[in-house]
């Protein structure tokens, strides 16, 4: 049956379902079209479960530590089933909530099923023909798997599959040192699993400025995980009822045996079925949708958000790609990618936090810059909280005193980042903080501190 439309979205994950229903609500005659679990990645398999089994993991961390605070505690013991239950609570009411809004949409039409491009204009979804003059993509994207020896054969997980875990692993080995193995390896040993890291950088969280690196290290070695570097795995092997990960190092043993295997190596957008090329839209090598500055592809009409368009693979930065498309389709609005400031937090405990330029950037670009640091075991709100891995650290260009990026590496570090945000988005030299007066005890308040003891970098 065919349907014609003014606009079709594919994916119901954080930008589609708003994009959705702002056009709907001008008058726009909508379709969503979702093939599996409304909500997207974040809400299903990313931020929303993960996170809330992160909250699981802090509990048992500090229950374990009760006697550091003068509180009396038994042995403290996991119960994997009952975690995955509260998440998976969690989970369901914001995946429902979602399909539920759109569903219930006035000129909003939800189709189920996987949208394939038949022309520039047209998307067969099973035996429905979809036409419209506008479509955007919001098709998110998944875990890669490594092609190494072993994965068509020995079991593995990724960071969707763990998330159906109902028995603890005994020893779990990650696969991969960047954001997504470091927050399941420190969640699973706060569980009580024995934990190890393979990475194949010399470091973990290569991305990240080596000081931040540095403090990842102590924080694990402390929890008493594992870590192994400038260790390639190239096979995973079946011993057993044991799997056994072999690398390339050039020290240590060449085998690790644990449990359960993590690959947590990357991710893929999901593009590899839309037939994308039959609607003119250019992709590069690895499927990411090309687009411009407003989320054009290079096909008039057709629009890119989300994960699958390279540009950001972050829920804050999906829902802005929303507000810019949204912004310029509707309101007369000339709003790009370009115009936000990169803002990220690794979701270890400790939180990680990252603004603007890094370090390594700034030293890179050759600018003249200044720089203020402060550990967290210098502000008394961390000391207070028996929190003090971490820093905070601001970096401020020489001649027109504006913050350059910033990091913040501690308790409470994915909020008090925000204030620094702000003043980097509103343009504004470093007096704007400096002269602020904060709340006490807080992170936040030593912001202003940190900024009045700036020194060349």
């Amino acid at each position: 049956m065919k349907h014609t439309f003014d606009a079709i979205v594919v994916g119901a994950g954080q930008a589609g379902p708003s994009l959705a229903a702002r056009l709907a609500g001008t008058g726009w005659k909508v379709a969503v079209v979702e093939r599996k679990l409304f909500g997207g990645t974040c809400v299903n398999t990313g931020c929303t479960p993960t996170k809330a089994m992160v909250a699981s993991a802090h509990a048992a961390h500090l229950a374990r530590r009760g006697h550091d605070f003068g509180v009396q505690t038994g042995p403290v013991a996991v119960d994997l089933r009952a975690v995955k239950a509260r998440k998976d609570a969690i989970v369901l009411n914001s995946r429902t909530g979602v399909e539920k809004w759109l569903r219930g949409t006035e000129n909003c039409t939800v189709f189920t099923g996987t949208a394939v491009f038949e022309s520039p204009t047209t998307l067969r979804v099973g035996d429905d023909l979809l036409e419209a003059s506008h479509i955007f993509l919001n098709v998110g994207a998944r875990p890669s798997v490594s092609k190494i020896r072993g994965v068509d054969s020995v079991p593995f997980f990724t960071s969707t599959s763990i998330l159906d875990l109902e028995d603890l692993p005994k020893h779990l080995i990650v696969v991969g040192g960047g954001y997504v193995g470091l927050e399941f390896a420190q969640m699973f040993r706060r569980f009580g699993s024995e934990v190890s890291i393979i990475d194949r950088h010399s470091r973990l969280a290569p991305q990240e400025d080596e000081d931040a690196s540095e403090v990842i290290h102590e924080i694990f070695k402390a929890e008493d995980i594992q870590v192994r570097l400038d260790a390639t795995c190239i096979h995973i092997e079946q011993r057993g009822d044991e799997v056994a990960v072999g690398i390339e190092c050039n020290e240590g043993a060449p085998h690790i045996v644990g449990s359960h295997v993590l690959l947590a190596t990357g991710r893929v957008p999901n593009t590899d079925d839309l037939n994308f090329k039959a609607a003119g839209i250019h992709a590069d090598e690895r499927g990411y949708l090309q687009v411009g500055d407003q989320l054009q592809t290079s096909a008039p009409g057709i629009f890119a958000l989300g994960d699958c368009n390279g540009r950001g693979a972050f829920t804050h930065t999906s829902y802005n790609d929303f507000e810019i498309v949204a912004s310029n389709l509707l309101d007369g609005g000339s709003r790009k990618v370009n115009d936000r400031i990169p803002a990220s937090a690794l979701y270890i405990d400790p939180p990680l936090a990252q603004i603007g330029m890094s370090e390594a950037e700034v030293r890179k670009s050759g600018r003249r810059a200044l720089i203020g640091k402060r550990p967290m075991s210098r502000i008394a709100r961390a000391i207070e909280k028996g929190e003090t891995f971490g820093f905070i650290k601001v970096l401020v260009d020489a001649e027109t005193q504006r913050i350059l990026g910033a990091t913040v590496f501690g308790t409470g570090a994915d909020e008090a980042i925000h204030c620094i945000l702000t003043a980097m988005y509103a343009q504004q030299p470093v007096s704007l903080l400096t002269h602020s007066v904060h709340i006490h005890p807080t992170v936040a308040e030593l912001i202003p501190t940190v900024l009045e003891d700036l020194k060349p970098l």
